[in-house]
């Protein structure tokens, strides 16, 4: 339990109190008094207005389930169902055509198009290596994963062969983007380099070669002294591929976020990142390792004169949404503040460390803050943030639209007024993006009494998702976000399978979005060079053509419409659902992971976060209330699953086994009420079950 200090009728946790006192606050020329007292105002007008949000919500959801209770068994009209959703304020005008006018914006987000790394804010290593993978080695890239059609490495250290054939692949693609007047990087035996295209060579550093192509660096490395460079015939001993231009430093889906403690360990890794002083050690074959944020690249351009890159990720942060509140600081009434206004504030002030140059290294070089804002609903929740952020910047004397919001389009109210949505942030918008998973929860949540959906996998077929994809781009280029904003798509779950991702995540900058997640710094590496082989911007101006996709398919609800599935494919996939719910779910309560690579039905691991479990648990409730199974099938799932997620997890020391005694364990507890609780839970959320028993567990000890 914290210790609380009162300050302007508000409590704030004695640990994040001093936590802002003597590191967030100091050199920023913020007076403490001033800031509290601005603090405890700003709640005092938000949260009311907070609390009126989630209670439409509430309302336009009790609306939606009533109109398909009364339309139970008949197609659904698009005509009649888009009035109804209109006269509720589900659906809102249509903004006249507008152009976004974000200004100071950094390159990576505006003009340049690449990887983007989403990584948990409560874990120091990750943070660190996300932020140092603006850089990457394609040859260990290419080494250490399937990405490589060649046999795998020899035990027992170097294997020459699968050296041999990743500095093939390597060359290959330097002949693909780089290509030589003659011959090929393969016959290159050092001295003068003779380009096909010679602007492509923009520096040097020593005898390395700085190239660049569609706005993408990458370093070719000539080392004579190096064990790869000395048996090269040009001393070629790596490729360094420019990778992750963005990172996302997470405090929401992918955290296990609940109280004081957990949100101060946050501010302070974000403070770090921040300051570039953060440090992380550990242990690694036997050796302690330490890791730093790195420096910035020194190079020479053709005419001598010397130059820099960043040698780090331009990093946002992702705050919470509306929804949570944390005890870290209570209101006037005692009761939890909203969690998404601590982050605005605290994650804002922290950046200023950054702005106002105070640390060892920069994020921003145009001055800005990067804040991720997830799981609004609609223009109106929008608005609110667009507000909130004015509010954050009067209150730490910045300038107007200092603080750049990134819109996750990821809830159904938010993808059918995307554009409303938009033109309540332009002045400050910089990212919107699609994710199959939170939106395929919210998709469910939404229509869940309008009968049983699709199996999961058919969902990922369904008219609803190729529309939602396709909008987002289209209506993103539409208001102008070309050369001043990100257009994002979604993770790449599996991290281990590279040569899939290879194949497929081409299709995201064919889509026209000019970044795309990855799961790890290596698979950034690998996703560059589909940046090098698509030029995003010439393919904007291509899908610009296609228009916007009716609204009709994007609305069309992907129910199964009396699909009768056999009880083994019943089974099969409530055990789909209950391994990834239990695989996850018991990591979250038990060790407070709150994403990781879980294993799934079929021991693939796979990167699992918040949004993963929405879809998961939202299906199974959905499923149940239609009658498609029984709870007592559903009970069977969880309980055969506890068995092979336990058996999966056998290994990990720290592990505590469910299924010997499923009634004692606070994960198992959890992981049930969210399938027996789906229907109530506030647009189907994961978060308030999920923080219950997290808190539950921690005052256990």
């Amino acid at each position: 339990m914290s210790e609380y200090v009162s300050q302007n009728q508000i409590q704030i946790a004695r640990e994040l109190f001093d936590f802002v006192n003597d590191r967030a606050l100091s050199g920023t020329g913020v007076d403490p008094a001033e800031f509290w007292a601005g603090f405890a105002e700003l709640l005092g007008k938000f949260a009311p207005r907070n609390a009126e949000l989630l209670a439409k919500r509430e309302d336009i959801q009790a609306q939606i389930d009533s109109w398909h209770i009364d339309h139970k068994g008949q197609p659904i009209d698009q005509t009649e169902y888009q009035e109804f959703l209109k006269n509720i304020g589900y659906l809102v005008e249509e903004p006249a055509a507008f152009s976004i006018t974000t200004e100071n914006v950094d390159p990576e987000i505006a003009t340049m198009a690449g990887p983007q790394l989403v990584v948990p804010s409560l874990n120091d290593r990750f943070v660190l290596n996300a932020a140092n993978a603006r850089w990457g080695s394609l040859y260990d890239a290419f080494y250490g994963t399937d990405a490589l059609d060649a046999p795998p490495a020899k035990p027992g250290g170097y294997d020459p062969e699968r050296g041999a054939a990743v500095i093939k692949a390597a060359k290959a693609f330097l002949d693909e983007t780089f290509p030589l007047s003659s011959g090929s990087w393969t016959d290159y035996a050092g001295g003068e380099i003779g380009l096909a295209e010679p602007s492509q060579l923009v520096g040097r550093n020593g005898q390395s070669l700085l190239l660049k192509h569609n706005g993408l660096h990458a370093e070719v490395v000539i080392d004579p002294a190096h064990p790869i460079g000395k048996d090269d015939p040009a001393n070629i001993a790596d490729v360094l591929m420019e990778a992750a231009l963005t990172t996302i430093i997470d405090m929401e889906d992918s955290v296990a976020a609940v109280d004081a403690e957990d949100k101060t360990l946050a501010y302070a890794n974000w403070l770090g990142l921040m300051r570039g002083d953060l440090d992380a050690s550990f242990e690694k074959g036997g050796k302690l390792v330490e890791r730093k944020a790195n420096p910035d690249r020194d190079y020479v351009d053709p005419d001598g004169k010397p130059f820099t890159l960043p040698g780090r990720s331009l990093m946002f942060v992702r705050n919470v949404g509306h929804l949570m509140t944390n005890p870290a600081v209570l209101l006037a009434d005692g009761s939890e503040a909203p969690e998404g206004l601590l982050d605005g504030v605290f994650t804002s002030l922290i950046a200023m460390h950054d702005i106002k140059g105070l640390g060892e290294l920069r994020n921003s070089r145009a001055g800005s803050i990067y804040i991720v804002k997830p799981k609004m609903h609609g223009p109106e929740e929008c608005g609110f943030t667009n507000d909130l952020f004015d509010a954050v910047e009067d209150l730490l004397g910045l300038d107007r639209n200092t603080l750049k919001v990134g819109v996750m389009d990821e809830e159904r109210r938010t993808s059918a007024n995307l554009a409303a949505c938009i033109h309540a942030v332009k002045d400050r918008v910089v990212f919107i993006n699609t994710g199959f998973l939170d939106r395929t929860g919210d998709e469910i949540h939404t229509s869940m009494q309008a009968g049983a959906m699709l199996a999961k996998g058919d969902i990922k077929k369904s008219d609803w998702i190729t529309a939602y994809e396709q909008r987002n781009v289209a209506i993103g280029l539409a208001c102008g976000m070309s050369g001043k904003a990100q257009i994002g798509k979604g993770m790449w779950a599996a991290p281990d399978m590279m040569a899939d991702m290879m194949e497929q995540k081409i299709g995201h900058p064919m889509t026209g979005a000019n970044t795309a997640w990855v799961p790890s710094p290596t698979a950034a590496t690998l996703h560059a060079i589909h940046y090098h082989r698509v030029n995003v911007f010439d393919r904007q101006k291509e899908v610009t053509a296609d228009g916007i996709a009716p609204l009709d398919k994007l609305l069309s609800v992907p129910l199964a419409d009396g699909h009768n599935w056999s009880d083994a494919e019943i089974e099969h996939e409530l055990d789909n659902n209950a391994q990834g719910i239990l695989g996850y779910v018991v990591r979250w309560i038990d060790q407070g992971i709150g994403c990781s690579k879980v294993p799934d039905i079929n021991d693939v691991g796979l990167m699992e976060d918040r949004a993963t479990l929405r879809i998961s648990s939202q299906h199974m409730a959905n499923w149940m209330l239609h009658g498609v199974c029984s709870a007592e099938q559903v009970d069977a799932a969880l309980l055969r699953m506890a068995a092979k997620v336990d058996a999966q997890n056998a290994g990990d020391p720290l592990y505590r086994p469910m299924a010997p005694d499923p009634d004692s364990s606070l994960a198992f507890q959890a992981a049930r009420d969210l399938v027996f609780k789906g229907v109530e839970q506030p647009s189907g959320y994961t978060e308030p079950l999920l923080h219950a028993y997290r808190r539950k567990l921690k005052a256990a000890g």
